[in-house]
């Protein structure tokens, strides 16, 4: 009987099923598998450690993750057109020592007239963000310097602009309307989570609903055909870095907000945690494919396991190695998809 069935059964069957089988299973593992290990490594570390699932700390990663969060929002604008941001860190700090001179209470003074009224260190802190990422955007849009380049300048002119407006010094005594983006709540809700919520929504509702997202994806998929179709390629790159050095501003009011005093060291290797949000997330370093939703989960991925490594008792040391392997597997993977492809 046995083999009258093998008699029976084509000879490549059983290849031809599990060829079906890898191919129904293969787009699913590729858009649901970052939202599997964050599951399976959020089930982990609630087994191992009793802290993990409490409320108190459930908040407390959020509200750690919010600000490269923010980033690597940004930063997917970015990387969709097929470019690099390595400024952000450094846009961070300026901001963070701008806005908050606005608003400082302490008896140095930085700006005739400080402290301000909230809005006011707010709209100068956008400003000087987005001014930071648009001169990003030029050089890189107008005089087609490679993004790396453009931006590793301007990680170190950010950083000597943050130093010479501070003297090197700290901004401390901040007011409590300006620590309120930082500290504050509503309903319960941290501010930098919702803030970070409102800028996912915007971002998402952008790159998916608006023609500007359309022509993003565009330019990054094939900048040359984009060209010919008549899109303007060079305001596209332009605007995603003012819209990278935004965020970053926003990210640095944040964190010096929930400091109560801005650093000019502030945001060193942040523009790393936020890359590595983005590659993890699945956004293409080659542009044209990716999704914010894919980068938030991969930044709510590095704070599940940087807060999992902290709670375990983990040495930082070993978190940045840990770190390092996962950004290095998230660009094989991605390398993978193309060979595939």
């Amino acid at each position: 009987m046995e083999e009258q069935i093998r008699a029976e059964t084509p000879a490549g069957a059983g290849t031809e099923q599990r060829r079906t089988v890898s191919s129904r299973i293969g787009p699913l593992a590729q858009r649901y598998g970052i939202l599997i290990a964050l599951a399976m490594l959020c089930i982990v570390l609630s087994v191992v450690s009793e802290n993990f699932l409490t409320s108190r700390n459930i908040i407390n990663v959020l509200r750690q993750t919010s600000i490269n969060g923010i980033l690597a929002i940004g930063m997917t604008f970015v990387i969709l057109t097929r470019g690099i941001d390595l400024s952000v860190g450094s846009v961070v700090a300026l901001v963070g020592v701008v806005s908050a001179s606005f608003a400082t209470t302490s008896a140095a003074g930085f700006i005739p007239g400080a402290p301000y009224m909230p809005l006011i260190p707010i709209l100068v802190g956008l400003i000087t963000g987005t001014a930071m990422g648009a001169v990003s955007g030029v050089v890189v849009a107008r005089f087609s310097v490679p993004a790396f380049v453009a931006t590793l300048g301007m990680l170190s002119a950010a950083r000597g602009l943050t130093l010479i407006y501070s003297g090197g010094r700290p901004v401390p005594a901040l007011t409590d309307g300006y620590r309120w983006i930082g500290t504050g709540d509503i309903a319960g809700i941290p501010v930098p989570i919702i803030l970070f919520g409102l800028v996912f929504a915007v971002a998402h509702f952008v790159l998916t609903r608006t023609r500007f997202g359309r022509h993003v994806y565009a330019v990054g998929g094939n900048p040359h055909a984009a060209k010919v179709s008549g899109l303007p390629v060079r305001r596209i790159r332009f605007s995603v870095y003012a819209i990278s050095g935004a965020l970053a501003g926003i990210a640095g009011m944040i964190l010096a907000a929930r400091t109560g005093s801005a650093l000019p060291q502030a945001g060193v290797a942040y523009e790393l945690d936020a890359i590595a949000a983005v590659v993890i997330g699945g956004t293409s370093l080659a542009g044209g494919i990716g999704r914010v939703t894919g980068t938030v989960i991969g930044a709510l991925l590095i704070g599940v396991m940087n807060n999992g490594l902290d709670l375990l008792g983990v040495e930082s040391y070993y978190q940045q190695v840990i770190k390092g392997g996962l950004i290095v597997a998230a660009v094989m993977l991605d390398r993978s998809r193309k060979t595939e492809d």
